[in-house]
């Protein structure tokens, strides 16, 4: 099978045609020429801000032409702008019903699942994009476990809009790593599909407020009563740092909720008034 070709265009969700340029004062003036498209002005005038929209839309149209889209899981002809051809799309396993408080996949729509009846979790509300299935389960674990940022690119952009949806938070937190995992790994999977999101939907990236204070076993490893005991302890919120009332935090895939709910815990417990939990994918 041919091999994917990365993209390196950008995306936003539901944004105007078009925006004001920004103020003189707004970039500092630099030489050189100008960028085409951007406007003409004396010498002396800034160029667009590389995040200006209408600059943003313009590098995308030159990147599409580059490097036109291709399927990541297939090959084929990417359509829609997207790594990710229409059949392909077409057999993604979108989240449906589901429990309000967990995610977890329900026959029907309902207020909450037994689980969450039994035993409210911390978290006010979980919001999934996926089921963990096929073809998902072999698109995220490229993103997850190989560096592959096309993949992880392209699952933000099917997230976007599904989170759209939800009630807004003042800030998207992506579950950290331990700094020993990071560095065996180099880099942060939930970090780079939390990157994306924040950015089309213009979130503020908060990736400063929680740590990974313990090293842990791999989850995936472990039964559910394990993965709870394992993950005790694990998160703190950094000291002096002012927080949001109402934050999402956001990780890759939710099991058994274990991360999400340590994570949902310890800012809870430093005076976070909301926290809601955003997943990728939700297993069944």
């Amino acid at each position: 099978m041919a091999a994917p070709v990365n993209q390196t265009s950008s995306f936003q969700v539901d944004k105007a045609a078009t925006a004001p340029a920004p103020a003189p004062e707004a970039a500092a003036p630099q030489s050189g020429s100008q960028v085409p498209g951007a406007g003409t002005g004396p010498a002396t005038s800034p160029r667009p801000r590389a995040n200006h929209p209408a600059l943003r839309r313009w590098l995308d149209r030159i990147g599409l032409a580059l490097w036109p889209p291709r399927c990541l899981l297939c090959a084929e002809p990417g359509e829609a702008g997207r790594d990710l051809c229409r059949a392909c799309h077409a057999a993604l396993p979108f989240a449906g019903p589901a429990c309000v408080r967990c995610a977890l996949p329900l026959p029907a729509p309902a207020e909450l699942c037994g689980a969450c009846l039994r035993r409210p979790p911390p978290q006010a509300s979980a919001h999934a994009a996926f089921v963990y299935a096929f073809p998902l389960d072999r698109l995220l674990p490229r993103a997850k476990f190989h560096g592959d940022l096309a993949g992880a690119r392209l699952l933000a952009q099917l997230m976007a809009p599904r989170f759209a949806a939800a009630e807004r938070p003042q800030a998207l937190l992506p579950v950290p790593l331990h700094r020993s995992r990071l560095r065996r790994r180099g880099y942060d999977q939930a970090l780079e599909l939390a990157r994306p999101l924040a950015r089309a939907l213009e979130l503020p990236l908060r990736d400063d407020l929680l740590r990974r204070v313990r090293a842990t076993a791999a989850q995936s490893r472990l039964d559910a009563a394990a993965r709870r005991r394992n993950l005790r302890g694990a998160f703190a919120v950094r000291a002096g740092v002012p927080l949001p009332a109402h934050v999402a935090v956001f990780d890759d895939v939710m099991t058994t909720g274990a991360t999400v709910h340590a994570a949902a815990r310890a800012l809870r417990r430093a005076g976070v008034a909301r926290v809601d939990v955003w997943v990728c994918a939700r297993a069944p």
